[in-house]
């Protein structure tokens, strides 16, 4: 992410970054990194000129100089609001966390908001929430299931998921980590509560209360998805649903973080996190998520369960007599 115009606090800094943008919204690149680097001789302890000039560095070829780059910027960007720490390690320069950046992806996220929608959908030709929905409508009518109590939007972002699921579930919530995303949602009346916070912290504060539970496009941003799926299972009723998404490699690796600072998770490692997180796969496709600079992204949409409890094992003795009450 480079950050909306900040100001350095000069005003030939500002002047100079000013001229910078405009070489690098006409494709020179090389040329705003050096006036980006006349910019921060005045003003060292900049951090947003030090993430434009990482950006720069980078769309110039001249990738030492964008690690250069984001290595000062970590150094004064105790919040990580930045990214240095992801830019660095989607470059093998540092290692990635295996969690949520939480600081970076609140910050993206509600500079994003105005022009989300437009960005994705007009853009990216994006089709994530459609092709869950129409997953999740699959299996409703395969369990026999015609509408859900209560159903839980993770990463709710506009609502482009929550819009879907609104007429299945007579109490739809939404959790999402940006304040200027739970604006714009809160705008369309979609949801019946809404509640900013990082989603692993609130799903181990819930109780097994969910009958659905949807994440499109966000683990993308939560690194190792073991530590995920172990706070959404016990959220979820026996027998309620998951539906999320996740960017694909075919590697060994279980993740690794791509230059987009999103991450892709390995198929297999996949199946077997499901696995151990006692979720029951119902569905596992292959897709074409998204286009990114005109290339296509694939991913995994995945509907899983938490197994029903099953009554009749109660009431069943090794010989097939009554268990005593």
């Amino acid at each position: 992410m480079t950050k909306a115009f900040h100001s350095s606090g000069d005003v030939i800094a500002d002047r100079r970054a000013g001229y910078a943008r405009m070489l690098a919204d006409g494709g020179d690149h090389a040329a705003a990194a050096d006036l980006l680097v006349q910019a921060l001789d005045i003003v060292p302890d900049w951090a947003a000129g030090w993430d434009m000039l990482g950006l720069y560095c980078e769309k110039a070829g001249d990738v030492s100089g964008a690690i250069s780059a984001w290595r000062h910027l970590e150094a004064l960007d105790d919040e990580g609001v930045f990214g240095a720490g992801l830019k660095l390690a989607a470059h093998g320069a540092s290692q990635a966390a295996d969690g949520t950046a939480v600081s970076y992806v609140e910050a993206l996220f509600d500079q994003y908001a105005p022009q989300f929608e437009r960005s994705l959908m007009d853009k990216l030709g994006y089709r994530v929430p459609e092709m869950l929905d129409d997953l999740v409508n699959a299996e409703m009518a395969r369990l026999g299931i015609d509408s859900f109590a209560r159903a839980l939007d993770l990463g709710c972002g506009t609502g482009l998921m929550g819009q879907r699921l609104r007429a299945k579930a007579a109490f739809l919530e939404g959790i999402d980590v940006s304040a200027a995303m739970i604006a714009e949602t809160a705008r369309k009346g979609i949801y019946d509560s809404l509640q900013k916070a990082e989603l692993v912290a609130a799903l181990i504060a819930r109780r097994a209360d969910a009958d659905l539970i949807t994440a499109a496009d966000v683990f993308i941003y939560c690194g190792a998805l073991p530590p995920v799926l172990a706070a959404l299972a016990p959220a979820l009723r026996p027998g309620g649903l998951v539906a999320f998404s996740l960017e694909a490699h075919d590697g060994p690796e279980p993740l690794f973080l791509r230059p987009s600072l999103r991450y892709a998770h390995g198929v297999d490692a996949t199946r077997d996190a499901l696995v151990v997180a006692g979720l029951e796969v119902l569905r596992f496709e292959m897709a074409v998520l998204r286009f990114d600079r005109g290339a296509p992204i694939s991913g995994i949409l995945i509907v899983a369960r938490r197994p029903p409890l099953d009554l009749s094992a109660a009431n069943d003795g090794q010989d097939g007599g009554d268990v005593a009450a």
